[in-house]
């Protein structure tokens, strides 16, 4: 046989032998469990739900004090310090600050470790007793971190609210859950300041910063005692108080969702519920370990990145603090000719969300397209090649091809996250197949896709790292089960074949206690079989496919999760929206791979001819009116003024309309003898419509 002939057959039956191996392999398993009837599926490692990975450690002060005691002298956490700031302003008129940060300086795990303890006693000497909650109302930092683990210590509940949380979400947040403490930062101490009238029970303030000189300072510091974080922690070095550690089944935190649905609700996790959790994720992370370094800048009032910080003290790896708008050398707030985050720091982990992941692939595309020439002839065989070996194809770029690629290619795109990155976690919406092919091409890295909500902790399914499938969010994790059970109105069974279809049900020791103070909500949503095992009913319709992976396929409601997270109560909005005078139906649609909202507007003829008269509009007819740019972008600004004062989100508010001139009937099959609408139908015949209003 010849060298050549050796040279085809052998790369060939190699690629054969991986392909039947991966298409082969059994993710998930069949399993029996109490409850609704359905198809059930646990992973294929564990024949019951996991709980911990630690033999006597079951919860989170447990877990953060064994790794510091193990890790003492590692490095842990890092934070970059600010050189220089200063304002940029750009062609037309705006300003821009622009940050010049230097090199991470660190924390070892005894350092952190003996500040958890201090800011755990300054707590207590400030007067804050155990059974009062505590807020951190702040952007994710090592002070964010430090905090929670002090009030682990003191077995004190901790109320995560996000930053960029308005006021009225703020002023529920706060008061529903009495909390007395609120730590943030200096932006989010002006924030309080301008509600303090409003809060009922705040007696303490800690700024994680220096304390910033505002008019309402003197008002507040009537009723509030304010702090500084460091103040706090130099109290509790000079009088220390014993740890007074909680048990696995105690609340460790409270965390405020987005608020779909109107006021956000305030999920209860215990130490239990998380640590199941960051337990059963560490078993799918490839070769995790104290060399690690992960890159933290997505919001720790988020879960998904609450458990990664947990999952880094679990194995004694080091994390670096970033954000978004510094986590590149291009990125917003980044000074030109100065690193961003994740140059400097050089993380081999990184979770992050498909906003992000979007833009980079958009960036690197843009500049690929504007180089043009060999470097973009070179981009695009490359990236061909690449693609068709990942898709399984023998004749794609394997071994010193795929090597040199990487080395001639790629190499530059993969140093805009650091060059070392192995690993990235996805989740909080769905990723698109484009996306993540690009990321496993260019930046050479595997992706776990993820499925969890809050009420699970982030936990239900994860995509492991050797399943190359897109579109899918793979087997339960450790600690889950998912049932499928039947919904008759939307048309699916547990019993479909070969593919059983259903609503997604999540059960396991993940699955949070409920709502907090909304006992109704909790019932409706939590179920507790009788077995024991406590079930959470997502609305998202999933179907298995044969190896036991789970891929979304639809929601049993209206509610709509956008790229960067946020979600849409498409009724809700429509309600409001209709309350446009040009209006007569509206029909909000929402994509998980897009930022923004579009809609579908049958318009009032009455009143929008007469707008047209006055304007001195001319046209045919009404359908030609309805053409008109004028006449949409005046309905346009129309939605916008109404949804601004029914309060709505921005995002909630079209981006863009197509206006209908048709009334529409229940003969026309949009809307049901009652008048309401079918989304579905609908959906389905202006699908070449909603696609152009997202071109």
């Amino acid at each position: 046989m010849g060298p050549y002939l050796v040279g085809v057959i052998v790369p060939f039956v190699l690629t054969l032998l991986v392909r039947n191996s991966k298409n082969g392999k059994k993710r998930g398993e069949p399993t029996a469990v109490g409850g609704e009837p359905g198809y059930a599926v646990r992973n294929k490692l564990c024949a019951s739900p996991m709980e911990s990975a630690w033999e006597g450690i079951s919860t989170l002060a447990e877990l953060f004090e064994h790794s510091c005691k193990k890790y003492h002298k590692k490095r842990y956490l890092g934070t970059r310090r600010l050189i220089s700031s200063e304002m940029e302003s750009s062609g037309d008129g705006r300003s821009f600050e622009k940050l010049h940060l230097g090199d991470y300086e660190w924390l070892t795990y005894g350092k952190a470790f003996d500040m958890v303890c201090n800011f755990a006693s300054g707590i207590a000497h400030l007067g804050h007793k155990k059974e009062e909650r505590v807020a951190i109302f702040a952007d994710t930092r090592e002070e964010w971190f430090i905090a929670l683990q002090g009030c682990f210590r003191r077995n004190v509940t901790v109320v995560t609210i996000y930053a960029s949380l308005g006021q009225e979400a703020l002023c529920h947040s706060l008061n529903e859950t009495e909390v007395t403490t609120v730590i943030c930062g200096k932006g989010e101490l002006k924030k309080l300041l301008d509600i303090s009238g409003q809060l009922d029970t705040v007696k303490y303030v800690i700024c994680m910063d220096d304390i910033p000189s505002h008019p309402s300072l003197i008002q507040a510091s009537n009723s509030w005692t304010i702090t500084s974080f460091r103040d706090i922690e130099q109290l509790g070095r000079e009088n220390p108080v014993d740890a007074d550690l909680p048990a696995s089944a105690d609340t460790a935190v409270i965390m405020y969702t987005s608020g779909s649905t109107g006021l956000p609700k305030g999920v209860m996790m215990t130490h239990n519920n998380i640590l199941a959790t960051v337990s059963s994720i560490m078993t799918i992370i490839p070769r995790l370990s104290d060399k690690d370094v992960y890159l933290a800048y997505l919001p720790l009032a988020h879960i998904l990145e609450l458990a990664a910080e947990n999952i880094v003290v679990a194995v004694g790896a080091s994390l670096g603090y970033g954000s978004p708008l510094t986590l590149t050398d291009t990125s917003n707030k980044i000074k030109r000719g100065t690193k961003g985050d994740a140059s400097m720091l050089g993380p081999t982990i990184l979770a992050s969300v498909p906003a992000i992941l979007d833009r980079v692939r958009d960036g690197v595309r843009k500049k690929v397209d504007a180089t043009g020439g060999l470097s973009k002839k070179l981009f695009d065989l490359a990236y061909a090649r690449r693609l068709s070996a990942i898709n399984g194809s023998w004749f794609g770029a394997w071994g010193p091809e795929r090597l040199f690629w990487n080395f001639i290619v790629f190499r530059k795109i993969r140093a805009i996250l650091g060059s070392r990155v192995r690993f990235l976690l996805s989740g909080g919406a769905p990723l698109s197949g484009n996306t993540q092919r690009f990321i496993n091409i260019c930046i050479g890295a595997p992706i776990g896709q993820g499925y969890g909500l809050t009420e699970t902790c982030a936990g239900a399914t994860f995509t492991e790292y050797d399943d190359t499938s897109v579109g899918r969010v793979g087997p339960p994790i450790p600690c889950s089960v998912v049932k499928l059970i039947d919904w008759p109105e939307g048309g699916y069974s547990a019993n479909d074949f070969p593919m059983p279809r259903g609503e997604i049900v999540v059960g396991g020791p993940n699955v949070t206690l409920g709502y907090f103070n909304n006992d109704e909500k909790t019932k409706e949503v939590y179920k507790v079989d009788e077995k024991g095992m406590r079930w959470f009913y997502t609305g998202d319709i999933g179907r298995f496919h044969a190896d036991g992976c789970l891929e979304i396929i639809d929601r049993k409601k209206d509610i709509v999760k956008l790229q960067h997270g946020e979600y849409v109560s498409l009724g809700k909005v429509e309600a409001a929206l209709v309350g446009s005078a040009y209006v007569d139906i509206i029909v909000l649609h929402a994509d998980s791979f897009y930022s923004y909202c579009v809609a579908l507007v049958v318009a009032s003829q009455s009143a929008l001819e007469e707008w047209a008269q006055k304007q001195g509009i001319k046209y045919a007819d009404f359908s030609d009116l309805c053409q008109k740019e004028e006449a949409v972008k005046e309905v346009l600004g129309s939605l916008v003024k109404v949804g601004k004062a029914a309060r709505l989100e921005k995002f909630e508010i079209p981006a863009k309309i197509k206006l209908l001139s048709e009334p529409w009937t229940p003969d026309t099959g949009f809307v049901t003898a009652a008048l309401k609408i079918k989304r579905d139908a609908i959906r389905k015949a202006f699908s070449g419509d909603l696609a152009q209003l997202y071109s």
